[in-house]
């Protein structure tokens, strides 16, 4: 069985994820058995479909091209957080969220959906992707998850807070298709959670919006203040949603779970080289191995950042 990790961000940390799969196929000795990179997740800016994090900008058709043939040719999966949650059926037909689709629609690349709206409008026009359903849904009652690990999803993300609850993750059904949040930043049954998802969402297409009238001009993000999001991960792995590299090859991949997400989109690299090392390397070659890969991203290499 494989031990499948979904990674961030396949633009924003281009280079240290291109960097680090390079590095794994190269030292395998000092990984975890039967680790694998399963996905890179993310977003092309600007993308009114995009949710969970902020993301804008421009991105050039060429760069799209050369993203996707990096992690593709490498057999790895690029997987669109398409997951604004207040979507209508205007944003359905944008013109660049249609063409990311269009170019990425090889059989290999994912989409993560919490709009049961964009849900439909992909699985009619889009076919051949493979859908994971967002954390951001928040499903956090048992009879909802388990009508949820029914439908035809590839995955479902699991909400955090079910994490380390060892009795109720014994009883459910489809372990195979569940992911596990290992890392997140929120604190526990977090009360504002859904307001911010709905902010990003609401942010994200006030900036459409912004572009479609002043294409070059700059969106001022009227951010959402969460404290959370400045800390770096030994910072929360007091929490009880904080999900242990122990944990996970002593308990959950024994019970059957296969699937876990690195949360880090929009962090600098060197956070989430640290989580990848955390949770993938083995511990007696955690240092080599961040040491190694720190110094590859100070030199120049031959992919774009």
């Amino acid at each position: 069985m494989s031990i499948n990790y979904h990674l961030p961000d396949f633009l924003r940390h281009f280079g240290l994820n291109i960097l680090f799969a390079d590095y794994m196929k190269k030292h395998p000795e000092r990984f975890y058995d039967d680790v694998k990179i399963a996905s890179v997740y993310g977003t092309f800016p600007t993308s009114v479909w995009n949710g969970g994090r902020y993301f804008e900008g421009n991105c050039d058709k060429r760069v799209i091209s050369e993203v996707l043939k990096q992690f593709n040719t490498r057999g790895i999966p690029c997987r669109f957080t398409f997951t604004n949650p207040l979507l209508t059926e205007e944003h359905l037909s944008d013109p660049f969220c249609n063409y990311v689709m269009k170019t990425a629609n090889n059989g290999l690349n994912e989409v993560i959906v919490a709009s049961p709206l964009l849900e439909d409008y992909i699985r009619k026009t889009y076919p051949r992707y493979k859908i994971t359903s967002s954390t951001c849904k928040q499903i956090e009652d048992f009879q909802m998850l388990d009508e949820e690990l029914d439908k035809p999803y590839n995955l479902v993300v699991l909400d955090y807070n079910w994490n380390n609850r060892f009795d109720d993750l014994e009883k459910m059904p489809h372990k195979e298709k569940i992911e596990i949040l290992v890392n997140a930043c929120c604190t526990a049954a977090c009360p504002r959670r859904g307001e911010h998802y709905r902010s990003i969402g609401e942010a994200q297409i006030k900036c459409w919006e912004f572009k479609k009238k002043f294409p070059n001009g700059q969106f001022k993000y009227p951010e959402f203040k969460c404290e959370q999001q400045l800390k770096h991960l030994y910072e929360t792995t007091d929490y009880p949603t904080h999900v242990s590299p122990s944990n996970i090859y002593e308990k959950y991949v024994p019970m059957g779970f296969e699937n876990f997400k690195i949360e880090g989109r929009s962090v600098p690299d060197i956070n989430v080289l640290e989580a990848y090392v955390y949770y993938m390397a083995k511990p007696e070659y955690r240092d080599i191995v961040r040491l190694e890969i720190l110094l590859s991203l100070t030199k120049k290499h031959k992919y774009f950042m």
